[in-house]
């Protein structure tokens, strides 16, 4: 299916694994190279070349985007380093694309986070702790939006321009969570930051960015469970894995992909043009949270 994004503009935060990586291949239409066995020869894939220019942001490692690059690239994708929570990247993030030849962002992603594996309930939480998840993920995420505001408003070349002199086909794609709709004990602080993102953030924004471009869109992407490389430990588990299957009808953890289409199809105004201010869970029917098993109810398991 053609989505019309061919050399849309198109920033991903959070690029370097899961979910982000996995945008970033959909969004250029790149797979990993891989070949019929013992022969050499190039395996067809169905997947469309949907063309973008995608600025890939990472803030630490780079590896997986250096595999990428080396894999397809053809122009169309380079990698920026930067910390999201300092004002100043930001801003410094969206300065670079302007110098390059492809203009400002048109499509952004907001797939960046972070999330404390160690359980810690509220009582103990440090404020450091708490202050420091909303900054590495609420806080950098209204800097995000708000640089991306800033550059519709100079006139990105966002697609085909209306008689505002604006474009149609910006999009803004934020990333949530279960935690953000359904809470999650001994993890408030990550819980808190993604419903700030979901509901006030993005509730916000669909009715601001239109005073910037018209046609402009803000939804929202909520997974739950996903398996990517830092969520591969957990779910090792066989006791997490059923916690959270146990209210999931389609009893399977997603895939990135499963996530990554989703972000895909909501960036593209050609499939999803009338689709503003919505959350999107993606989480196979999660009904909520499984806080007791049978024993501690003095059954048999």
């Amino acid at each position: 299916m053609d989505l019309d994004l061919k050399d849309v503009h198109v920033l991903v935060t959070g690029a370097n694994g899961g979910i982000g990586l996995e945008t970033t291949r959909l969004f250029l239409g790149a797979r990993p190279f891989s070949f019929l066995p013992r022969t050499g020869i190039p395996l067809e894939t169905n997947l469309p070349e949907h063309g973008a220019r995608v600025t890939a942001h990472y803030r630490s490692s780079n590896a997986a985007l250096t595999q990428l690059i080396s894999e397809t690239n053809h122009g169309r994708l380079r990698m920026v380093q930067a910390d999201l929570s300092h004002e100043a990247q930001v801003q410094a993030l969206f300065a670079r694309p302007g110098n390059t030849g492809w203009g400002e962002v048109e499509i952004a992603v907001v797939d960046h986070g972070v999330y404390q594996w160690a359980d810690v309930p509220l009582k103990d939480l440090p404020i450091e702790q708490w202050e420091r998840t909303l900054s590495d993920n609420l806080t950098s995420s209204f800097l995000v939006a708000r640089e991306y505001l800033r550059g519709l408003e100079r006139g990105g070349r966002a697609g085909p321009k209306t008689e505002t002199g604006t474009g149609d086909r910006a999009a803004l794609v934020l990333v949530g969570s279960t935690a953000g709709k359904c809470g999650e004990a001994m993890h408030a602080d990550y819980a808190a930051s993604k419903s700030g993102i979901m509901y006030g953030l993005a509730l916000s924004l669909k009715n601001e960015i239109v005073q910037v471009a018209p046609r402009a869109r803000v939804n929202c992407v909520a997974p739950g469970w996903v398996r990517t490389p830092t969520a591969s430990e957990a779910l090792q588990d066989p006791q997490i894995v059923y916690r959270s299957l146990a209210t999931t009808p389609l009893r399977k953890v997603a895939e990135a992909s499963d996530v990554a289409n989703q972000i895909v199809l909501l960036a593209s105004a050609k499939v999803s043009g009338h689709v503003t201010g919505q959350v999107l869970m993606v989480e196979g029917g999660m009904e909520g949270r499984m806080l007791y098993m049978a024993a501690d109810f003095g059954l048999d398991a």
